[in-house]
């Protein structure tokens, strides 16, 4: 492991970045700022070739975008309707953030605070945070952590753990975006992908569930065999019209078990991506709102330049009982692994 300085965040605190390198010589870097994945090179017949999105500097993260490169996503990812529920026979009110709806715990991100280093080892580095009862409007204290493991088989291990103090929601996914041609390489729609799921969630315009499970079959949602992301990106049909594009959860086929959920290959390099979990959903996102945004060495990404796999448990799970439940109670162990394979 080395480590290097990373910059400051907008309260004047200093980050670090951690950096790994296996004996295949794929690279992983991670940064105590935002427990985020800043960069992934991956071996390739060209060399090495970074394939995440990012930033140079905290100060991009911290931009006014809101795109979440790379970012540990918590207490509860994607969305909640209004910002509002109720639990414990108490109502809750978070704020609103995206459309009327709370987006990703808005507005002080996990994402943009420091996390104490943990442990650190040869190939893996544990980030932990503690999040007081009434973070971010949630109630009950939690203390939380995430372990980055950069396997020997090109594997990049997520390990979450958090024992809530009292009943909360929990929900937590990485949101890194992926470009398999690299980076800096334009967009992702000639990649081909596939997704173990014959269902997703249905949503109205603002991204909100409507509670309807909708069969993939005859839609442009079935990736259950692979073709390339852009194939159908474009046909009139409700979920792309309101996500200008492919931003929907895919629920999962995995039965609640650690499988391959979803995978991805690049058109130029051949390269591919494999995507492990034992979470229930994943939000498949193909960066439909980013517009010219200025990224890491001096890149700038258009629209479509990567896609995400956001493994969750659904979006407004906590408004929906038929939906898998996100409410942990006291002393009770979130635990969840993902993993992103790449050969």
């Amino acid at each position: 492991m080395k480590t290097s300085y990373f910059g400051m965040n907008h309260k004047g605190e200093k980050a670090t970045m951690y950096t790994f390198e296996n004996q295949d010589g794929m690279v992983m870097s991670v940064t105590d700022f935002g427990a985020t994945l800043h960069s992934l090179l991956v071996p390739t017949k060209e060399g090495l070739l970074d394939v995440v999105l990012g930033y140079d500097d905290p100060a991009g993260y911290e931009g006014p975008s809101g795109t979440f490169f790379g970012a540990t996503v918590g207490r509860n990812a994607n969305r909640i309707c209004k910002g509002r529920f109720t639990l414990g026979g108490k109502t809750y009110q978070l704020a609103t953030n995206n459309n009327g709806n709370n987006l990703h715990s808005g507005l002080d991100f996990w994402s943009f605070r420091i996390w104490q280093v943990k442990e650190a080892g040869e190939n893996s580095i544990t980030f932990a945070l503690h999040s007081p009862d009434g973070d971010q409007g949630y109630p009950g204290a939690l203390d939380m952590e995430v372990t980055y493991t950069l396997t020997q088989d090109n594997s990049v291990r997520i390990h979450y753990l958090g024992i809530p103090q009292g009943e909360t929601i929990i929900n937590l996914t990485n949101h890194s975006y992926f470009n398999l041609n690299g980076h800096d390489s334009g967009d992702i729609l000639a990649h081909t992908a596939w997704v173990d799921a014959d269902a997703f969630t249905r949503a109205d315009a603002t991204s909100i569930p409507t509670g309807e499970i909708t069969g993939v079959a005859g839609t442009p949602m079935d990736f259950r065999t692979p073709k390339t992301v852009g194939r159908d990106i474009e046909e009139d049909y409700e979920a792309l019209n309101f996500g200008l594009g492919y931003d929907h959860n895919w629920c999962l086929n995995n039965g609640g078990k650690f499988a391959k959920v979803a995978s991805l290959t690049g058109d130029r390099t051949g390269l591919s991506l494999e995507v492990y979990t034992d979470l229930p959903g994943v939000q498949v996102y193909t960066a439909n709102f980013l517009d010219r945004e200025p990224g890491k060495n001096g890149v700038i990404y258009c629209r479509r330049a990567g896609i995400c796999f956001e493994t969750q448990n659904y979006p407004d799970a906590i408004n929906h009982p038929n939906f898998p439940s996100p409410i942990f109670k006291a002393g009770e162990t979130y635990e969840t692994t993902t993993e992103f394979k790449f050969f």
